[in-house]
Parts: structure tokens; C-alpha cells; sequence
């Protein structure tokens, strides 16, 4: 269930500048703008909002949240909780798909059958294989209207004297810039930062693409912008190249001041030890370390592969990018929020630096690699689901495949229009076409009204004659009533609409991760041993990934390619245990929110992390407690997590 909450005491109603762009005579109108334009006068949606896990006492505003960006803000707006400096890294429209790289760890029960594998197989093909997260695939009226209410929703939440950062490329971000000219206003635009990088490049008939662009933007006149300094490369070479000072001549309140600027220290002491320098000559000596402050074009490289702040994350960004925003436009004590959180670098830096930091994500992987992030520096911070529905689908490619197993009799046979799944047959062995929301495709969840004109007027004509009902599932529906209503209306169409709640079927779609485990006692030290892990999904992500490389070995042989060795697979142990992550015990709660008392974590090199400290030291298959465990947690290396309660 949920209510909305207002955007702004004064809805207004947006999109003038889109409806009134003109380009050589024609009019840049974006279908459903109309849809937008009533969902800033409805509101932003309130869900419940879940507690799931503390991380240490006193949490501050320190929040994790998994939703998306719209329902976060209702719920931030709902709570009263300012925002003073925002970073957003929002999908750039690209076309491409994103895939997290899954490593098998090594199996602490079958060590040495894993190293004598590794003899002849090579290491990343035998430990790894990519897994769909979420594809970056939009048209370029879907993305805007998105991307308008998202921008509606994080003004809804700034303080008065808060920033925003959009971090885009070339893909979109001039019509991102014309939104955000409404939205803020152009008077409120600051800057377009230039974030310049160097990549390793192939042959090009065009200029290469080296750089990402920000546009800055703050909400009224009165905002934060404190004066960093950076080291300027050319002004230290020319400094070591130099003597070490040089003089100048400034203008004082009485008068002229000799002024010694010195820019190496030592250099200076030496000048005045050999007498070439005399400091009573100086009313003044400044010392310099060749800084200056930044301009608009910000050279700052890629993250080092082996680099410590690496967290495997597609579209991880580099910490010296953030700090440079954080330090800029926000104070110590003040709350930094990032709305597409990604790897966490918003979050992280934001801890660093003393502030406080809100971290929204809609994917599960986002949120755990966020959370044992922070969590290893020693950060405070809740972590929150928003009840939305989201959470019955972690991997939409994972639940879209298995669908077909739970939606009794679907088939897809007949060549439907695509925007049909495919059809069912009812006892009168009559066809009748099913649409699923598209789960990769966060748009398309909530049922609207917008939404069901767009099947009535443009799905539902180019079916075949003879269909005379459709099923329409939804995840969300906006308003119940408002929907019928809308249905009723449009009966005159002859097809039947029939909708059905997604929900249910995505709650029997969910394949939980069964494990055997033992518990023993002794001296006041509790020692769970895990036995066996049985993931049916991951199960199914090897078997589909072992037999697309069976097609490619088989292909290679019938054109006779023998210039590369064959492909190897992946196997699976009997107990499983390389598919583990992590496990952690929770000696104080017995049910609702997690408290980890006790936690390892094996990383893609099998090395143990306990409770956030790294080690070189591989896991033993075991976990101990000095205090009685409640709770067990397995998350394995997909991602998804389990939670047992133990019996003693």
C-alpha cells in the first residue's frame, strides 16, 4: 500500500521547455508528456519502508536504501531529511549491457582438488563467468520523461543552499542539460565539467571519446562552493627545476611589501645557511607548494586495476573525482546523497571526509558492494528496502528466463507482436496474448493510465482479428481505481483486458539457497561449520554458461579452427562451498533487523575479510562466536542471501 507524497507545496507543471523546443520547424514533443506532467501533480510514491540491517549504534542520517530514485526522495521528503550536496551517475542511455564477473572461490573442503585443477586449467576461465544485471537500453522519450521526474524528485529533497552534480557523456547529456535548465533553472547553472581521461585506443576513422561531462547546478543563489586546491604539475616541475624561490613585490596598506615566495623549504634553508639569502631583507615570506585551484577540465585517470580503492564494479568511478565535488560544495557534518549509487565512491569518500551520506540503489549488487564497503571503514548506517516490489526480482534477466516455469501454460510459438510475451489457451482453446512488464526496464512497472492507453492504442490494433482478450501483468499499479475507471471507458475496444498482479508469480520465481550447517559449543566459543550449499539459480547460471561454451567449441570445430586450445567449464563441487561469499552470525536479534556480531567474507582471490579487516588467510569453511548465535546469513557469489535461524 502507499500514498504520494508532494514533489512541492505548489505542484507546478514542468516540461514548458520541452514542449516549446523548437528545432528547424519541428516541435520536440515527447509521447506521454501528458503522463508526466499528472505524475509531478500526483506526487512522488510513499512505500513501506523496511529496516533491514545496523551497522554500529548511533547512525546518524548514514543510510543505505534500495529502491529507486522516485520512492527514496518520497520516503527522504516523508522524514523531513535535507539533502546538501548531491552526486548522481544515472544510466547514460548508451545501449549497453552491464554484467557483474562472478568468481568461484576456493572450496576450503576440496583445496587441493581446486590447485590441482588450476595446474592445467587457466585460473580466470576456470573461476569465473559474467552474469547480466541490468541492460542500459532506452529510447530517448522514455529517458527524459524518467529522467524529469527523478530531477523533480531530488530538488523536492535539497536544502536551500544545496548543489547537484549530473555526471553523463555524449550519449544524452545535452537534452539532460536542457532539464535541468528548467528544473534549477539557468540561472542556477554553475559549471560543465569536463572530466578528461586517457584509455588504451584502437585504429578510429573519428576523434576518440576522452571524457565524461558534469553539469553542476545549485538551487538557489545562495549555495556552498568552498576554494580547494590541487598540485599543479607544470608549477612543481618549473619548482624543482628552479633555485627554490623567487621575489616579488605586492602592495601593502602602507605602501609596497618585499614578499619572498619560496617554493622549496629546503632549498630556502640551504640559500640562508651559505648566506645567499637574507631573511630580515623580507616583510614577508610565503611558502608554496605549487597549488592552484581547479578549472572546468579535470584531468583525473581511471582507477588502477590493482589499485586499493577497486571494488569490481562495471561503472565504478574514481574517489579523487568525488572528493574534488565533495570538498567543494559541501562542510564536514553536512549529508551527501547519491541517488544511482553504483559502487558507493559517493558514500565513501563522504565518510572520509566527515560527512554524512545516503547511498540509493536499485540493485542488489549496488547495495552489498556499497555496504561491505563502507563497512571496512569502519562507517555507522542502516540499511533500508523499499517495499515496492523490487525486491522480489534481484536479477530481472534471472526472473524474466524463469517466468515461463510459473505462468501456467505461457508459450511463445506464434510469431506476436514483441511486445507480447506470448499466449495462453483457454478451455475454449482460444489464444490469448500475455504482456509482462519488461523487469530490466524500471519504467515500465508501474501501471498507469498513460500506460494502458499505450496498450489500448498502439498493442492491442495489431493483433490478430480473432483475439478478443489479452492478460496485462503488472508489478505496481498507480491508482486502482483510477485504472478501472480508465478500463471501463475504453470497453468498447471488444478485446477484454484482464490485469493480474506480477508480484505473487515473482514470490514463487525466487529460488532460495538451501545449506546444511553444524553447530558445536565448546568453552563459551560457538563454532558453525557449513556443510553444503545447493543454489539452484546459480546452478542454472553454470549450466547456461557451460553450455553456451559448448556450442563455441563445437563451432570452432566444424570450421576447423585448431588456432585456440578448447574452452574449459565450470564445475561444481558436491557441498558447493566455492559458490559461498559470505556468512555472518547475528547474536542479537532473532528476527527483523540483521546485526552482523560476526562476519567473513571471501574475496575473488579466497582471501578471508573479518569483520571488514582484510587478511591473507584463506576460510576454513568455519565461523566462531564468544557469544550465542541466533542467526545465520549466507550470501553466495551471485549475490543473493539467505537467513537461518538456529536451533540450539
Amino acid at each position: 500500500m502507499k500514498t504520494y507524497i508532494p514533489f512541492f507545496p505548489d505542484n507546478i507543471e514542468g516540461q514548458a521547455l520541452l514542449d516549446n523546443f523548437v528545432r528547424t520547424q519541428r516541435r520536440l514533443k515527447y509521447r506521454d508528456n501528458e503522463s508526466v506532467k499528472d505524475k509531478i501533480q500526483r506526487g512522488m510514491p510513499l512505500y513501506e519502508v523496511e529496516n533491514t540491517e545496523k551497522i554500529g549504534k548511533d547512525t546518524n542520517n548514514n543510510k543505505i536504501i534500495r529502491g529507486e530514485c522516485l520512492s527514496a526522495c518520497a520516503y527522504l521528503k516523508a522524514n523531513d531529511i535535507k539533502i546538501d550536496l548531491v552526486y548522481i551517475d544515472p544510466p547514460f542511455a548508451s545501449g549497453a549491457d552491464y554484467a557483474k564477473k562472478i568468481y568461484l572461490r576456493k572450496n576450503p573442503k576440496v583445496a587441493k582438488t581446486i590447485e590441482d585443477a588450476e595446474q592445467n586449467l587457466d585460473l580466470e576461465e576456470l573461476k569465473s563467468f559474467e552474469e547480466k544485471m541490468y541492460g542500459d537500453i532506452w529510447n530517448k522519450e522514455d529517458y527524459l520523461n524518467w529522467m524529469y521526474e527523478n530531477l523533480m524528485a531530488i530538488k523536492a529533497v535539497m536544502s536551500d543552499n544545496a548543489s547537484i552534480y549530473v555526471h553523463l557523456d555524449w550519449h544524452i547529456g545535452h537534452y539532460v542539460k536542457i532539464l535541468m535548465d528548467e528544473v534549477f533553472g539557468e540561472d542556477n547553472f554553475r559549471n560543465e565539467i569536463i572530466w578528461h581521461y586517457k584509455r588504451w585506443t584502437a585504429k578510429s576513422t573519428q576523434f576518440q571519446a576522452m571524457h565524461d561531462t558534469i553539469y553542476y547546478y545549485s538551487k538557489n543563489d545562495d549555495y556552498i562552493f568552498n576554494k580547494i586546491e590541487i598540485d599543479d604539475e607544470e608549477y612543481l616541475k618549473e619548482r624543482k627545476e628552479s633555485k627554490g624561490w623567487n621575489s616579488n613585490t605586492v602592495q601593502g596598506v602602507n605602501g609596497k611589501i618585499r614578499q619572498l615566495i619560496v617554493y622549496d623549504e629546503q632549498l630556502y634553508e640551504k640559500a640562508v645557511e651559505i648566506g645567499r639569502i637574507k631573511p630580515n631583507e623580507w616583510d614577508k615570506i610565503v611558502y608554496s607548494l605549487g597549488k592552484k585551484s581547479p578549472d572546468d577540465v579535470w584531468d583525473i585517470p581511471f582507477i588502477n586495476p590493482v589499485a586499493e580503492e577497486r571494488v569490481d564494479y562495471s561503472t565504478q568511478k574514481p574517489e579523487a573525482l568525488l572528493e574534488r565535488i565533495i570538498k567543494a560544495s559541501s562542510n564536514e557534518g553536512m549529508i551527501v546523497a547519491d541517488f544511482f549509487g553504483g559502487s558507493g565512491v559517493t558514500a565513501a569518500v563522504a565518510q572520509k571526509l566527515g560527512r554524512e551520506f545516503i547511498h540509493v540503489d536499485i540493485g542488489i549488487n549496488s547495495i552489498q558492494t556499497a555496504r561491505d564497503r563502507l563497512k571496512g571503514q569502519g562507517a555507522i548506517f542502516e540499511l533500508l528496502e523499499i517495499k515496492d516490489g523490487v525486491s522480489l526480482y534481484r536479477n530481472p534477466q534471472q526472473t524474466m528466463d524463469n517466468l515461463y516455469k510459473f505462468i501456467e501454460g505461457l508459450k511463445n510459438e506464434d510469431p506476436l507482436p514483441s511486445f507480447w510475451e506470448g499466449y495462453i489457451t483457454d478451455s475454449k482453446n482460444t489464444k490469448i496474448p500475455v504482456y509482462i512488464p519488461n523487469l530490466l526496464d524500471h519504467n515500465t512497472k508501474v501501471l498507469d493510465v498513460a500506460w494502458l492507453a499505450r496498450i489500448i492504442n498502439e498493442a492491442i490494433p495489431v493483433l490478430p482479428d480473432e483475439v478478443k482478450k489479452v492478460i496485462v501483468y503488472y508489478v505496481d499499479i498507480s491508482n486502482e481505481n483510477e485504472v478501472e475507471k480508465y478500463l471501463k471507458t475504453q470497453m468498447i475496444t471488444l478485446v477484454e483486458i484482464e490485469l493480474r498482479d506480477l508480484k505473487p508469480i515473482l514470490a514463487h520465481a525466487l529460488m532460495p539457497d538451501v545449506v546444511e550447517f553444524e553447530i558445536k559449543n565448546k568453552e563459551e566459543k560457538y563454532t558453525i561449520e557449513i556443510k553444503k550449499i545447493l543454489s539452484e539459480r546459480l546452478k542454472t547460471s553454470i549450466d547456461n554458461y557451460n553450455f553456451k561454451r559448448q556450442l563455441n567449441d563445437l563451432k570452432k570445430s566444424k570450421i576447423g579452427d585448431k588456432t585456440s586450445a578448447p574452452l574449459s567449464f565450470i564445475e561444481i563441487s558436491k557441498n558447493g562451498l566455492e559458490l559461498i561469499e559470505m556468512i555472518a552470525l547475528d547474536c542479537t536479534n532473532q528476527d527483523g533487523v540483521w546485526q552482523s556480531d560476526a562476519e567473513i567474507k571471501i574475496d575473488k582471490n579466497s582471501f578471508m575479510i573479518l569483520n571488514g579487516k582484510k587478511t591473507k588467510e584463506f576460510w576454513d569453511g568455519k565461523i566462531t562466536s564468544s557469544k550465542k548465535p541466533l542467526r545465520l546469513k549466507v550470501r553466495n557469489i551471485a549475490g543473493d542471501e539467505s537467513i537461518f535461524e538456529i536451533l540450539h
